[in-house]
């Protein structure tokens, strides 16, 4: 026992120390067969916790530990009715101080043999003992595939015929898993097999869910017929501590669209679950895989008020228990989401407007939980689209906590999107989302999901950021939006530009120019002083302020602005003014920059010295930009300093040497003259 003691602080101390060395540990490329997926964690889940679920699968094959000390903390703590009291009594009398010194020896002699007296009279002990030491064979991680075949049917032949005695044990679950994950189809199949008919208690299990788990991934034979053991369960499972992660798992990650369809089914009610003939042929699967909408199919009156009743209900019962943790699986959000979709096809207005009251005021304060899946964002999305401003507003309370985790998500940063769209309180939007999304704006800059949240406030929309399918998400409130907001949609958006512009110019001024060393950043920096609104000398002169020291950088590891390719080229960007068009063929320049203060600005901060150094290496086109920008928008003083920069000898220069674009700027120079 007190190697174990042992072994735990040790563990604990690893994983303080480094919270990301047992997932590294977990996933060394020459070991796994195949890249484990995992469900999409909730935005409201702290970033440093791992679910329960997802740390104990991965512990099954690649914990380090010995599993025999387990077995043996196990045995030790719950069987002192089988004579664990008197090797107790020993080692407290040597502890009382027995002068002989051989006491401790002889009462650990005892205990051990006590210990070996209780595995031997478990049942199945000789048949786990030889299964534990061909699996130790099996999961080891640098071995021939083909030596770990035959181990597996080794480990096959020995627990074969005896698969359903052994399984709820948590030592011969792992030995099963092993044989499930490294197995052929032979020995899947014979392991599914064995289990059929007991696949809801394996689930329940505390360690036989992972191997249900694991069937339903690689079994894609029996996985239907796994699933529909389920049925008639389902919401009892999803409340089930244990079974809960698998039923999220199979929806999530290895279902198909019927196989979808059969967890479903149990929402809909007993009357469908009973009478329903989505079952059996094509055309039925089919409409199954419609979901809510198919089933109700050629059903009218009564009987589909019962069914949307009774998917109402059952939602509301999980809604009802949110310390489960349930209504954070995508099972749940597909399934409000076809009662939303449905309920639109309700005939009156009043009907529909009640049900999807209801519905709301039962999930509303769980909606947070909802929205990292597609379902459930498209959910969220549809209850700010049609909701009252009470409503929104309460919305914008129950997410503002959680909108830097909601920003870098895919699907939960359409929530904000949606919002920014439908609220005409732009007041409201300024304090409660603009300004928790600018006050991440230097963390958000470094992902492609967090500069769509900065540029949104912005640019909404725009395909230079936005692909036409994230477009056309955002846009399906738009028609609801039409009824259901007073305000202008150019209107809006321009005020949201302006509560947002004066932070992000102070952003610029602060961390531009380290900001913009960065590929992404440059991107955010150059839309955030093309498109905001303000007096920008200030992040002007943040910007310039780089390009005045020594050209070439003194030192290799930090390299001056200009040799940086995206930070060059939202220099020339700014200058231009604009970005260039590839259809048109033009810049397209913005009314709310000046160009032409920029170059000023790049005359008196940065010297004759420097502009040529850049001009003969990496910043010809920058340089270039800068002689066209002065010779159409700068003074007349200004066009004589810089025509003094450029003699003919440096022109003769510049057209001997091998620099790029220096076609584009010796014509430039020749312009000034």
């Amino acid at each position: 026992m007190p190697a174990q003691q042992k072994n735990s602080k040790k563990r604990t101390s690893v994983s303080e120390a480094d919270p990301t060395a047992k997932k590294l540990r977990l996933t060394p490329s020459t070991t796994r067969e195949e890249i484990v997926k995992k469900r999409k964690q909730p935005v409201t889940l702290p970033v440093s916790r791992e679910s329960d679920d997802e740390s104990s699968d991965e512990s099954d094959e690649d914990q380090v530990e010995d599993i025999a000390v387990e077995v043996e903390e196990e045995d030790d703590n719950g069987d002192e009715d089988t004579g664990g009291g008197a090797g107790e009594m020993l080692v407290d009398a040597a502890a009382a101080g027995q002068k002989d010194p051989n006491a401790a020896r002889e009462s650990h002699k005892v205990q051990r043999a006590l210990h070996e007296q209780r595995k031997a009279a478990k049942p199945h002990s000789q048949l786990l003992v030889e299964a534990k030491r061909v699996w130790s064979l099996a999961r080891q991680k640098n071995i021939p595939p083909a030596e770990r075949q035959q181990h597996v049917r080794d480990l096959m032949k020995i627990v074969e015929g005896k698969v359903k005695d052994i399984v709820l044990k948590h030592d011969a679950s792992r030995i099963i898993q092993t044989i499930v994950k490294y197995g052929g189809r032979k020995e899947r199949d014979q392991i599914a097999s064995e289990l059929k008919g007991h696949f809801k208690q394996l689930a329940e299990g505390k360690y036989s869910k992972f191997l249900v788990s694991k069937l339903i991934r690689h079994c894609t034979a029996h996985r239907e017929s796994i699933l529909s053991e389920f049925q008639g369960y389902i919401l009892r499972l999803l409340l089930h501590r244990e079974a809960s992660s698998v039923l999220a798992d199979a929806f999530e990650l290895y279902a198909n669209a019927y196989e979808r369809s059969i967890l479903l089914r149990d929402f809909y009610g007993k009357e469908i679950t009973l009478f329903s003939t989505n079952r059996g042929t094509e055309a039925d699967k089919e409409k199954a895989k419609r979901g809510l909408q198919g089933v109700l199919e050629g059903i009218e009156g009564d009987r589909k008020k019962r069914t949307l009743s009774a998917v109402k209900e059952n939602l509301t019962t999980i809604f009802n228990n949110p310390d489960k943790g349930t209504v954070t699986h995508a099972i749940v959000h597909r399934a409000l989401w076809e009662y939303l979709a449905t309920i639109h096809d309700v005939e009156d207005d009043s009907e529909r407007e009640k049900l999807r009251r209801e519905i709301f005021e039962s999930c509303q304060d769980v909606l947070a939980e909802m929205v990292h899946t597609k379902d459930g964002s498209r959910s969220v999305r549809e209850f700010l689209a049609f909701g009252t401003a009470k409503d929104r507003k309460h919305i914008i309370k129950v997410i503002k906590p959680h909108i830097a985790r909601m920003c870098v998500d895919d699907e939960a940063q359409l929530v904000i999107f949606t919002a920014l769209d439908v609220i005409d309180d732009t007041k409201l939007t300024a304090k409660s989302l603009v300004s928790d999304i600018i006050s991440s704006a230097e963390t958000f800059v470094t992902t492609p999901q967090g500069r769509r949240s900065l540029f949104y406030l912005l640019v909404p929309r725009t395909r230079r950021h936005f692909t036409p399918a994230q477009i056309a998400i955002i846009a399906e409130t738009d028609s609801i939006r039409e009824r259901t907001s007073k305000k202008d949609s150019a209107v809006r958006s321009a005020e949201i530009r302006q509560a947002a512009s004066p932070s992000l110019l102070k952003f610029v001024e602060e961390k531009g120019a380290e900001v913009a060393r960065d590929t992404g950043g440059s991107l955010a920096i150059l839309e955030i002083m093309l498109h905001a609104e303000g007096d920008k000398s200030a992040a002007i002169s943040a910007l310039i302020q780089p390009l005045a020291s020594a050209y070439p950088s003194d030192d290799p590891s930090r390299p001056h602005p200009i040799d940086l390719p995206h930070t060059s080229r939202m220099y020339k960007s700014l200058l231009q003014g604009g970005h260039f068009s590839r259809s048109t063929k033009v810049v397209e320049r913005t009314t709310l920059f000046s160009p032409a203060e920029l170059a000023s600005a790049f005359l008196s901060t940065v010297d004759k010295e420097t502009t040529l150094a850049m001009a003969q290496g990496n910043g010809a086109f920058v340089v270039a930009e800068l002689l066209q920008r002065i010779q159409e928008e700068c003074s007349d003083e200004s066009k004589k300093k810089v025509k003094r920069w450029f003699s003919k000898s440096f022109v003769s220069n510049i057209r001997n040497s091998e620099v790029r674009g220096k076609d584009i700027l010796i014509e430039k120079i020749l312009a000034l003259s």
